[in-house]
């Protein structure tokens, strides 16, 4: 057994917190673009419009929870507030809200009612909103506009329930007379942490990473233990840390490779940092008119799907109300379909009730039968021998298949670096693939065989391996 080298040791103690465990089995959700510029047909509002213009007369926050449902997803983030600075909910400290418009004599609250349709349907509730406020005079202005962002954020982190996550972007504008707000995310960290401790803090944020665009295209290789540099919080703290490493002069989202040994080896502080992928259901984020017959198709859609929350990503699909409120008949078809694909794709578990037989393991309490119980928490272990570690699943029967799930216990780190999947095929071992990253979820595709064998053998991990779901489709 070869030594593992010290960095290798250090990236596989890194594990993830109980609040981005949580979000990482959330795996799909929805994003819900809904707001002035709902009503304006643009995409970033000037922060000057009208509040008389909001006036979703149908608003149907019921519907939009029951078809995420379902879709197949398990959240929706609602943008409560954009960069033009209307609020969604009934703030106390500005006027450019909702309480202001004609709509419903300025008692409504789009925020609970999404709350409340989230609750009905079993969904986690989230909330973007937006740092950049175009309306806000005192943005631009330092700590007084913090104060204002603060006390708005404290209203929606306490009076809608729990929430799973809080999303912010990195969305920085000039304000009036080419001010600049420098956003004290610190503060903004704290209040969630204090009010919403299970919620996960995304994109400009220390749990959630961004995949790098927004087409929904993932990485086949998407680690989840990363340089702290990728992540904005990490790497305004390291500026005054001279004993960290110091990050590139150029940080790339969208590099291929953000954790591999090659990427890892120089830098002295990782962090677990995993990565969603977001993308619109139409061209735009916002409903337009226009955008009509850009809606995306069944077949993109689950490309899109098996390309993060087959990748260990997570995927938050956006979605775009009408100015009614309500959706649009193709927006309502591409979300039944996808979802009526996902219950056929994974109606049923074949792998239930097998046999599991391993090569090694740390212990009887971890060996290969302890995948296919329904505990989370209960997994095979390779012990510290991982490299050639081989796992072999036997169904009972030959069935079609052409997908088998593989998840990594990722409360112990992420481990494993390279596999190989096996069938056996006339009596032979056939390689259907070959890769590195498992990490929560790795979903592998092949054509269709029949099948009763499959073997997964582990040919590089760090400090050992685990696995926490093998199924079979």
């Amino acid at each position: 057994m070869s030594k593992t080298p010290d960095y290798v040791k250090y990236a596989a103690g890194i594990v993830p917190s109980e609040r981005q465990i949580k979000w990482q089995e959330t795996e799909f959700y929805a994003f819900v673009h809904f707001g002035m510029n709902t009503f304006t047909d643009s995409e970033w509002g000037s922060g000057n419009e009208d509040v008389d213009l909001f006036s979703p007369d149908e608003l149907d926050c019921r519907q939009w929870a029951k078809l995420c449902k379902l879709a197949g997803m398990k959240g929706m983030i609602l943008t409560a507030k954009h960069h033009d600075g209307f609020c969604l909910w009934q703030t106390e400290y500005t006027d450019h809200s909702v309480k202001s418009s004609k709509w419903r004599d300025g008692k409504g609250d789009v925020v609970a009612e999404c709350a409340a349709a989230c609750r009905e349907f079993g969904l986690k509730f989230g909330i973007y909103v937006s740092p950049w406020d175009r309306h806000e005079d005192s943005y631009g202005e330092g700590k007084k506009y913090d104060e204002f962002f603060i006390n708005q954020l404290k209203e929606l982190c306490s009076n809608y329930g729990e929430l799973f996550c809080v999303w912010f972007d990195g969305a920085c504008g000039v304000g009036a007379g080419g001010k600049k707000q420098a956003y004290d995310w610190q503060s903004y960290y704290d209040v969630v942490r204090e009010l919403q401790p299970g919620a996960v803090i995304s994109i400009s944020g220390p749990d959630v990473r961004w995949c790098g665009n927004e087409m929904g295209v993932g990485r086949s290789s998407e680690w989840s233990v990363v340089p702290y540099y990728h992540c904005v919080h990490y790497a305004e703290q390291a500026a005054n840390d001279p004993s960290l490493t110091k990050p590139p002069k150029k940080i790339n989202p969208t590099a291929l490779d953000l954790g591999s040994r090659s990427v890892i080896k120089d830098c002295n502080k990782l962090i677990w940092y995993p990565a969603e992928v977001d993308v619109s259901l139409r061209k735009g984020w916002f409903y337009h008119p226009s955008d009509e017959y850009t809606v995306k198709t069944l077949q993109k859609l689950m490309n899109i799907y098996y390309d993060s929350v087959g990748a260990n990503a997570n995927l938050l699909l956006n979605i775009s109300p009408m100015p009614s409120g309500k959706m649009h008949e193709r927006d309502i078809d591409a979300l039944l379909s996808m979802g009526a694909q996902l219950e056929i794709d994974f109606n049923e578990n074949l792998a239930e009730d097998s046999v599991m037989t391993d090569n090694r393991h740390l212990d009887e309490e971890h060996t290969g039968q302890h995948i296919l119980n329904d505990d989370p928490d209960s997994y095979w272990h390779s012990g510290d021998d991982p490299e050639g570690s081989e796992l072999v699943l036997d169904i009972g029967d030959e069935y079609d298949i052409d997908k088998v799930v593989l998840g990594e216990h990722i409360a112990t780190g992420q481990q494993i670096e390279k596999y190989a999947l096996y069938a056996m095929v006339d009596g032979k071992w056939k390689k259907l693939e070959k890769g590195t990253v498992i990490g929560y979820k790795r979903i592998c595709r092949f054509k269709e065989i029949r099948v009763r064998y499959f073997k997964l053998v582990i040919e590089q991990a760090r400090c050992f391996a685990t696995i926490s779901k093998f199924e079979c489709y």
